[in-house]
């Protein structure tokens, strides 16, 4: 077991099956030093465990906690090209989008779970540029989609 895969451990976590693309892409692909993930669901065993907009169906703690689900689902994916996470340099950049209802504006706060997340498993090698992006849908419904860009050493 890598360190980073003791850590989440430690944290009562475990790293997940990467998810099936819902259509014609690839979870994550590597270019050079970078793995890029696809946009990451809040996937859990095959579903979403909740749907709709956050701030109307889905509470603001409620999104924060998918956001970690997806950092997770990110992690999976990145391992699956790199095949080791102890090889990850740093998280570069985290793009987060929320599911919005239109009077919602609190997007970081919610995309701080995948950022969290990170930092907690990662230390200082999860700290990342980011954006959190407020959208009218998702796909599936999904109230939270993570999309990570991460640099591996030894590639």
């Amino acid at each position: 077991m890598s360190a980073v895969e003791e850590m989440l451990a430690e944290l009562g976590l475990t790293l997940p099956e990467v998810v099936p693309p819902l259509a014609a892409y690839q979870p994550a692909v590597q270019s050079g030093v970078y793995v890029y993930t696809a946009g990451q669901l809040p996937m859990v065993d095959g579903k979403l465990p909740v749907t709709g907009k956050v701030g109307a169906e889905v509470t603001a703690e409620e999104a924060k906690d998918l956001a970690r689900v997806c950092a997770l689902n990110a992690l999976a994916a990145v391992k699956s090209v790199a095949g080791d996470l102890d090889r990850i340099a740093r998280v570069v950049k985290v793009v987060g989008f929320v599911a919005s209802a239109s009077d919602f504006t609190g997007q970081p706060g919610v995309i701080n779970g995948a950022s969290e997340l990170f930092a907690e498993v990662l230390g200082e090698k999860g700290v990342h540029a980011r954006s959190a992006v407020g959208v009218a849908v998702l796909p599936l419904d999904a109230p939270v989609e993570v999309e990570v860009q991460v640099e591996l050493r030894g590639a």
